[in-house]
């Protein structure tokens, strides 16, 4: 179910509900880039799980409004706003990759409304790490992030192209990013349902601009408005031992920050395998169950 919400502000935001329309609200936050469309657990899953999942645009991505300047805490507003429109007062929030960090704020800019929270092969905030942030990153998001901060025309330029290569051939960027896979991340991009997921999301968000994709990557290189160790709720950050494009050392440094965080790196896993454990962290997320209650009931 699509709808679309409006901000205090006016802008516009695309948003989409699946699975038990009674059950326990999960907000996920997409990649980079990413859209409202998914990767997401199958429907029967969120109902077995008891999960009523909501997903958006980011401003810029898909159908949302760009939001010009905003920073990683600026999402906190949109969520409050999609919560508002649906009638929810309190929810669970996880994040992907790039959607991490816009989890993490929701759970330290509204600590009344969220309950827990997840982040999976989530960044850390760039100006903490300072020139750890990027060790063991991949030479293309290396390269993207460091015009973040030098040269923003650039990497304007350069997410223009990339945007008008999608939009004529979907599939091109998993073939752009392939250098950067690791064998498990091709396994994973290899199963149809899930390749067929990402090309809809990617296509999805760059739409009709790739004005959310650059403004996400500038926002995730500077500061992100909050601290994450002003965060109260349970938090689960789940990591890939092996990912380059969000090294696991982000990972560490969070859990050694957020107050109540339990951290999990699984071996021999990598960036995209955090989509094979995604209906787990989404049990967990909003079932208030244990990790092990939350795999007999995402499995």
């Amino acid at each position: 179910m699509v709808s679309t919400v409006r901000t205090g502000d006016g802008r516009r935001l695309a948003v989409c509900q699946r699975g038990d329309p009674g059950g326990a609200p999960v907000m996920l936050f997409h990649g980079t880039p990413g859209s409202r469309l998914g990767p997401v657990p199958r429907a029967m899953t969120l109902h077995a799980s008891g999960i009523r999942l909501l997903t958006f645009d980011r401003p810029g991505f898909g159908e949302s409004d760009r939001q010009v300047g905003r920073s990683v805490a600026s999402v906190a507003t949109d969520a409050a706003a999609v919560a508002d429109a649906l009638g929810i007062e309190r929810f669970a929030v996880l994040g992907r990759s790039g959607g991490g960090p816009h989890a993490l704020a929701c759970a330290a800019l509204l600590p009344d409304r969220v309950t827990r929270a997840a982040a999976m092969v989530a960044l850390a905030p760039r100006d903490a790490m300072g020139t750890a942030w990027f060790a063991g990153m991949t030479s293309g998001n290396v390269e993207s992030y460091t015009r973040a901060l030098t040269d923003p025309a650039a990497l304007r330029r350069d997410l223009d192209e990339r945007a008008a290569s999608i939009r004529a051939d979907p599939a091109s960027l998993l073939a752009n990013i392939d250098a950067g896979l690791e064998p498990t991340d091709r396994a994973v991009i290899r199963q149809a349902n899930i390749r067929q997921e990402l090309i809809a999301s990617y296509a999805a968000a760059v739409a009709h601009s790739a004005d959310g994709w650059y403004d996400d990557s500038l926002a995730l290189a500077a500061p992100w408005g909050f601290d994450p160790a002003d965060i109260e709720v349970p938090v689960y950050l789940w990591h890939g031992a092996d990912d380059r494009f969000s090294p696991v050392s982000h990972t560490r440094w969070l859990g050694e920050r957020i107050p109540r965080a339990t951290v999990d790196l699984e071996p021999r896993a990598s960036h995209f395998s955090a989509l094979l454990r995604m209906p787990q962290v989404i049990a967990w997320s909003g079932a208030r169950v244990s990790w092990d209650a939350a795999v007999a009931l995402g499995g």
